[in-house]
Formats: C-alpha cells, structure tokens, sequence
C-alpha cells in the first residue's frame, strides 16, 4: 500500500508541474489552482507513504515518475521536442529508478 501511495503522489507531481507551466507565472485561476491540488495531494500522499518506505528509494520513484512523466506529457500534449536523447534519457530515468529499488531495503 505505502508503494501505491508513492506511484498516485507521482502521477500528481507530473499533474503539479504541468498546471505549473499553464499557470503562466500563476496568472491564470484554473491552472495555477490545479497545480495547488495537485502539489498538496502530491505531497501529501508522499508524506503518508514515507512513514513505512525508506526515503531514498521513495523519493527516487517519486520524481521519477514526475520528471518522465511531465516529459511525456510535454511531448505529447505541449509540442516540446521529441528526440532520441530525450527518450534515451528519459528510458535512463526510469532505469535509474527501477535499480534503486531493486538495491534498497524491503519493510
């Protein structure tokens, strides 16, 4: 469960970082209120999922799943740039992730 926790807080984090960007410095309502929801939900399951996991490998699939997952989310809906270093790096992220997991301690 406290994994779960972790994977949801993730997916928000890529959800705060876009609202974020659509905010335009926070001066437009919807998005900038969005990414509130979004960070404090975030955040939030973060904290609940840390009392029972480890923090480096936690953390690890926390921005993890963020940084790939905004990356994706540019490049699909946002026109950001597609290129094969970039969708190497981003497979390296998630690589990186998976084997501080695989290395860690299990509770």
């Amino acid at each position: 469960m406290p994994w779960l926790l972790v994977v949801v807080a993730g997916v928000l984090e890529t959800g705060f970082a876009v609202c974020l960007k659509l905010s335009h410095g926070f001066t437009r309502l919807w998005p900038t209120i969005a990414f509130c929801a979004f960070a404090l939900g975030s955040f939030g399951l973060l904290t609940l999922g840390l009392k029972r996991l480890e923090v480096g490998p936690a953390y690890a699939v926390w921005t993890g799943i963020g940084a790939a997952g905004t990356a994706i989310y540019g490049m699909f809906f946002l026109g950001d740039v597609v290129s094969t270093l970039k969708l190497i790096s981003i497979t390296l992220v998630i690589v990186g992730v998976i084997g501080l997991q695989l290395s860690g301690g299990v509770h």
